[in-house]
């Protein structure tokens, strides 16, 4: 399971990190809740393919994906959310939607929205809907090094496609 491949990595490195065992949970808010963390300091993890490579777009749960802003920040024509399918193929350890944000592990960039660099800690999914982890956002940025970029938004707002 990519949980074991991913605290392995974790232990590897020597940070700090916390693993949670909490109740089923699939989508960002509901991880928050189990987890008992507010939705900002959930690191939601999207996959997208943006012209002909993937990426992973880590961002605060509480934000929605701005695909404009996310185009100009790759410096792409065209990005767009992958397949559960497609998922399957490049997270084949995962849980379908439950992938961690460690793209370094998949051979995927990884761009982090600017508003998640502000938190002191992260929770994230650890490869199952049913195990996250919480660790320091710095450890976390300085093991992946993603790309730094604004393309989130407050959920409030309507402009452009928002996921």
């Amino acid at each position: 399971m990519a949980t074991s491949k991913l605290v392995q990595y974790l232990d590897s490195t020597g940070v700090s990190y916390l693993f949670l065992s909490h109740v089923p949970a699939f989508s960002a808010h509901e991880v928050a809740a189990v987890t008992h963390v507010p939705d900002k300091d959930l690191a939601k993890t999207l996959v997208v393919k943006a012209d002909s490579n993937h990426w992973l777009a880590v961002l605060r749960a509480d934000h929605r994906l701005n695909d404009r802003s996310l185009k100009k920040a790759l410096g792409v024509k065209h990005v767009q959310l992958l397949s559960e399918e497609e998922l399957s193929s490049l997270f084949p350890d995962c849980e379908v939607g439950a992938m961690p944000p460690f793209g370094n592990l998949y051979s995927i960039p990884v761009v982090v929205d600017k508003f998640l660099t502000n938190d002191d800690e992260i929770v994230f999914n650890a490869c199952t809907h049913t195990e996250s982890i919480k660790m320091k956002y710095k450890d976390f940025e300085n093991l992946v090094k993603p790309q730094i970029a604004e393309f989130a938004e407050p959920p409030h707002s309507t402009e452009d496609r928002e996921w």
